[in-house]
């Protein structure tokens, strides 16, 4: 991830929420399902967790839960979520998805949500997601898809030009074939309508 990326983060993390009045329709449905698909399980990681709109949820299921962000100012929002919300079982910590410090085959799920659209290398960060999952782990990567609809179309080029640091733009059909190219057995997916849809993926990584 590059400072530049990281410095617009930084910026823009006080406003995050409120942008979400905007684009969050999708949101609401997208914890839900990202709860229901760590319940019960022991160790989860989050990349990328931002200002913690899914930590909590994460939280009331798993036994672990470890949300990272590499801003500084994100860890920080999401701290101060994570405090509100009474929650004992979140360790947040600033980390970069690329150069993520666990030992191999740590945690029982990662969740990276609506960060994909933002790698500048994807099947690098498909391959640091793999690499911390246990064998048969669930990665679940619900990500913003930004040319899923005409409407969509227009608004993601309108956000460029404020500088939005975006690297490509999915539909619900092509973010399910990138996650299946980094040997994702997909489980579940789901198209949750929005200004810009989010395309929901869930599914397990094999060994090897």
């Amino acid at each position: 991830m590059t400072d530049g990326n990281r410095s617009y983060w930084d910026k823009h993390a006080k406003n995050y929420d409120r942008s979400m009045s905007l684009l969050g329709r999708p949101i609401p449905r997208m914890v839900e399902l990202a709860g229901e698909a760590t319940r019960g399980l022991g160790r989860v990681l989050e990349v990328a967790a931002g200002t913690g709109l899914v930590t909590p949820a994460l939280a009331a299921g798993a036994g672990e839960v470890i949300a990272t962000d590499y801003s500084a100012a994100m860890v920080a929002a999401l701290e101060q979520r994570v405090r509100d919300a009474w929650v004992a079982n979140v360790r947040c910590e600033q980390a970069d998805l690329y150069a993520l410090r666990f030992d191999a085959g740590t945690f029982d799920a990662v969740v990276a949500a609506n960060v994909l659209h933002l790698v500048p290398d994807l099947p690098g960060a498909l391959a640091a997601l793999r690499r911390v999952v246990k064998p048969g782990g669930q990665v679940i990567v619900p990500t913003f898809c930004h040319d899923e609809s005409a409407l969509s179309w227009v608004v993601s080029r309108a956000l460029a030009v404020t500088g939005f640091p975006g690297h490509r733009r999915f539909t619900a059909n092509s973010l399910q074939q990138a996650v299946e190219d980094a040997g994702v057995r997909v489980t579940r997916t789901e198209t949750l309508p929005g200004l810009i849809p989010i395309g929901y993926v869930e599914g397990t990584f094999g060994p090897g």
